[in-house]
């Protein structure tokens, strides 16, 4: 068979088993029972978080993340959607003291679970010890990314006071001491794009000795 025949007469089949599978495939779809149906349905639950201190009573999708929960149903957006992967860490979030990427974790997992954003460590007028060393240090740069750098280094050093180890952690019997290479490993989730993390580090340092106070009234 020549080669320009042998072509024709394979897109044909390609084309003509598309074809068939489309066709097969929509009475199928047409005649689902009602039971598969309603399962395709979103599901709603009811959540209260305690958010900043305050018990948030809401009614969300299932599937709603808790960075969406946040941002869309609290109005919340201190609390930034970078990757949306948990790569960035703009999302990161203190839940019940520990750090986490809120938008990994779902809104229906942390069900009576204390959750503080960037809103409820301090305000403009009372801002928090690590907020203001970013501000002395112009560790915020562009901005975007600082929220989540922020509660990473609250948690980061709550971490390190309360001895949990890290992968560089000399001696696991030994609490592990607030140096530079402790504070870069655990702060390694959270990427400013902006390359300020010798500011960043500098703000941390600051807080950690004590040389930094909030600037509450």
């Amino acid at each position: 068979m020549p080669i320009d025949e042998l072509e024709v007469s394979r897109r044909a089949v390609l084309v003509g088993g598309t074809a068939s599978v489309a066709v097969t495939a929509i009475p199928a779809a047409q005649g689902q029972p009602a039971a598969v149906a309603a399962q395709l349905q979103p599901m709603s639950a009811k959540v209260t978080l305690n958010v900043n201190g305050r018990a948030q009573a809401l009614d969300l999708d299932t599937r709603t993340t808790l960075l969406d929960a946040l941002r869309e149903h609290l109005n919340l957006t201190g609390t930034k959607k970078g990757c949306d992967h948990g790569q960035c860490g703009a999302c990161t979030v203190i839940v019940d003291g520990r750090r986490i990427n809120s938008c990994l974790t779902l809104a229906v997992m942390h069900d009576g679970d204390a959750v503080t954003t960037i809103e409820g460590l301090g305000t403009p007028d009372n801002l928090h010890p690590m907020q203001a060393a970013f501000v002395a240090a112009d560790g915020y740069q562009c901005g975007y990314c600082t929220p989540g750098q922020i509660c990473s280094a609250v948690a980061v050093l709550d971490e390190i006071k309360a001895g949990i180890p890290s992968h560089v952690s000399g001696d696991l019997d030994k609490r592990p001491q607030i140096t530079n290479d402790e504070m870069r490993e655990r702060m390694s989730g959270n990427i400013c794009r902006c390359g300020a993390y010798s500011n960043i580090l500098e703000a941390m340092t600051n807080v950690a000795r004590g040389e930094v106070e909030g600037t509450g009234a």
